[in-house]
């Protein structure tokens, strides 16, 4: 008796219409939630695709701006397209890629910061009225030979360590022989 009536409730679970269903389990009105399609697939409303094409976007431009390179022309437009599933996946992987290319950035920037540090004493601003400018202590000559215009001590702070790291890879330590040594 009790088996008869365990398999009739569970035949009447089984039963309820997946449209029913999605109804009492998700509400397919809430940003960010899943809800049931009538074919029992799981579907994603606008919102949350959104929010990881954003995501996306960003992740993207951060690797980008490390790698020192530029998205491709037409690149978000191409990830609206894409379903949910592989912007996700996309993330994931844009993710262990900014770790690896941080953790390489800062195990190289380790000997220009203490170049900096020795230099100026950190300061991207340093203007000593001797020829030498910004945080590097750059030359104009120097400063312009990696790529740079106008006074170093005015550019940026990211733009004078970009332009050291440069300089640190063509020419190692040699361009600071009193604090690269």
């Amino acid at each position: 008796m009790q088996t008869k009536t365990a398999l009739a409730v569970a035949g009447s679970v089984l039963a309820v219409p997946s449209t029913a269903l999605a109804a009492t389990t998700h509400d397919s009105d809430t940003p960010g939630r899943e809800a049931l399609r009538a074919s029992g697939r799981l579907t994603h409303d606008e919102g949350s695709k959104n929010r990881l094409v954003r995501t996306n976007l960003r992740l993207a431009r951060r690797e980008a701006r490390l790698s020192e390179d530029r998205l491709p022309k037409g690149y978000a437009r191409r990830m609206r397209d894409d379903s949910v599933s592989v912007i996700r996946l996309r993330n994931q992987r844009l993710r262990r890629s900014i770790t690896r290319l941080e953790r390489r950035a800062s195990t190289a920037s380790a000997p220009l910061q203490a170049i900096a540090a020795c230099e100026s004493g950190g300061d991207p601003t340093t203007n000593t009225g001797n020829g030498f400018y910004g945080k590097y202590q750059f030359t104009q000559e120097t400063w312009q030979s990696v790529g740079g215009t106008g006074n170093p001590a005015a550019a940026s702070e990211a733009e004078q360590d970009r332009r050291a790291a440069m300089l640190y890879a063509q020419a190692g330590s040699s361009p600071w022989p009193v604090c690269g040594a």
